[in-house]
């Protein structure tokens, strides 16, 4: 038996997608999943391959989009990264950026971006927006965390700062790098499906999904599905492989994913740190003004700081814009809060289940890294079809999207308990289970609340994608509604307060972090 559970613990990965291939073929083939909306793989391929011509052009579009959305915003990364660690000042004031950055669900900015930028811009500035902060944040833990000693040695050779920079830290940071580029990869894919969705370019599979939907044709959206999600897999595959080949920097994946940077205090007086907040908080406001300003546009179109106010109150139709906005709000955050409760809990069950049972991590793994390289926004017909058009698809889609990377995330960190806590409880008569509850799941807090930061964008643009798409509620249908009646002032104001309701859950993650950590 024991020989049994060790043979099924190696090979679970692989039995688990055979399983899992041969009950969607019988549940496909027999209509068992909402009369005909999940078919079976065999009818997917074949679907796929009659539509072979469709697909090529579409994808070109979409993996040159995302290629260079993906070396342009790497590049930023890791240049603000070398100078966030060489001058730590630059980071404190740029915080503000780096989160909003993180924070905004890229659905939301998609209109702005449209009506800011020509031609095939919004597309490449998507993807490299989608890039920047999981690179950005690997490349300053890499460049951060170095040998003391190394430095010392430069600095006792009289090497300045640019000597450790380029002899020291550049070198250690190869591996983080790596990792994050693992994370950035599929990233990249789905800010360039997300941008072709929402443009209306002529090629990509944004586009191609879009056009697919009205045609009760389940198997073309599943296939267009799958091919999104093997661009995006490969794209995550060939950065493993480069990261492989150099060392292991599977521990920058979960930092890139769940963290932000962080610096050294500085300055000593409050008021010094006041003053840093104060421009932190002040120079997203202030970089949007500015680019809006270098464009050029109307303000009838482009709307800055003070044009979202003006709009939202100052007009005889501001209590009308505000009535809608609240209502939008009232529907999104309640689904948002249950949904990305629901998954960070049954990611929260699943690791802990995992570190007793390690073939459980092994077996759930592919189906995380498909998860995870599905883009949202061919996730979501997909669920549509199966669940409909109600509450419940948009609860699905959220639990779908916050589950597994959450459940990476703290499936990791409890792998990373040192072995000898639990030889110690286990040598005074402790079981598993015991072992678990004293050790790991102490331990395990910090992952839990890098799991929530990382699910709350994440949630907000699966609940805005899936209410766009299917249910016709929220703040993802006020900006589509918008979109038609050209109400600018609106598409910026939805923007925004997507935007500011991420920051201010991600900040509330952090200052219950905080608070949990001062207490332990």
């Amino acid at each position: 038996m024991t020989r049994l559970r060790r043979l099924l613990d190696r090979h679970a990965t692989a039995l688990t997608l055979a399983v899992i291939v041969i009950l969607w073929e019988i549940a496909g083939r027999f209509q068992l999943v909402a009369s005909g909306a999940l078919p079976a793989p065999s009818d997917v391929l074949i679907r796929m391959w009659e539509d072979q011509a469709d697909y090529w052009p579409h994808v070109a579009a979409t993996v040159r989009t995302a290629f260079l959305g993906f070396v342009g915003g790497n590049v930023i990364a890791i240049l603000a990264a070398i100078l966030f660690v060489r001058w730590p000042l630059t980071e404190r004031l740029s915080r503000g950026v780096n989160i909003a950055i993180f924070a905004l669900p890229p659905i939301a900015i998609v209109p702005v971006l449209v009506l800011a930028l020509p031609g095939e811009w919004p597309r490449l500035t998507l993807a490299a927006i989608a890039v920047y902060f999981p690179t950005m944040t690997a490349m300053v833990v890499g460049l951060t965390e170095v040998d003391p000693r190394s430095v010392e040695l430069v600095r006792a050779y009289g090497g300045g700062e640019g000597a450790v920079m380029r002899w020291v830290r550049l070198r250690a940071s190869l591996p983080a790098l790596l990792g994050g580029l693992r994370v950035a990869a599929p990233n990249a894919v789905l800010g360039a499906i997300l941008a072709e969705f929402g443009s209306g370019s002529r090629w990509g599979l944004g586009t191609y999904l879009l056009g697919s939907l009205g045609r009760a044709d389940p198997a073309r959206l599943w296939g267009i599905g799958l091919a999104a999600t093997a661009i995006a897999g490969l794209a995550y595959a060939l950065a493993a492989l480069a990261a492989s080949r150099v060392t292991d920097a599977s521990r920058a994946v979960t930092i890139a994913a769940g963290a932000t940077p962080a610096s050294e205090p500085i300055g000593r007086s409050g008021g010094h740190r006041v003053a840093i907040a104060i421009v932190a908080l002040v120079l997203p406001f202030a970089i949007w003004w500015g680019l809006l300003a270098l464009s050029g546009l109307s303000p009838i179109i482009a709307k800055t700081p003070l044009g979202v106010f003006d709009y939202l109150f100052l007009p005889p139709t501001a209590a009308n814009a505000q009535a809608r906005l609240l209502s939008a709000l009232a529907e999104t955050l309640p689904i948002m809060v249950v949904g990305m409760a629901a998954g960070l809990g049954f990611a929260f069950l699943l690791a802990v289940a995992g570190a007793v049972r390690p073939g459980i991590v092994r077996a759930l793994m592919p189906i995380a890294l498909v998860t995870q390289t599905m883009p949202l926004v061919a996730l979501t017909p997909l669920l549509v079809l199966i669940f409909g058009r109600g509450v419940a698809v948009t609860v699905a889609i959220t639990v779908s999207v916050t589950f597994f990377p959450a459940y990476v995330t703290l499936a990791q960190g409890l792998s990373m308990v040192p072995k000898a806590a639990f030889d110690l409880v286990r040598a005074y008569g402790a079981s598993g289970w015991r072992a678990l509850r004293m050790v790991a799941l102490p331990a395990s807090l910090p992952w839990l609340f890098a799991a929530a930061r990382l699910a709350v964008p994440r949630a907000l643009l699966g609940v805005m994608i899936a209410e766009w798409l299917a249910t016709g509620r929220g703040l993802g249908n006020l900006l589509n509604q918008s979109r038609g009646y050209l109400d600018y002032g609106m598409i910026w104001t939805v923007a925004l307060v997507s935007v500011l309701v991420s920051v201010i859950l991600y900040q509330l993650a952090v200052g219950l972090e905080r608070l949990a950590t001062a207490r332990r």
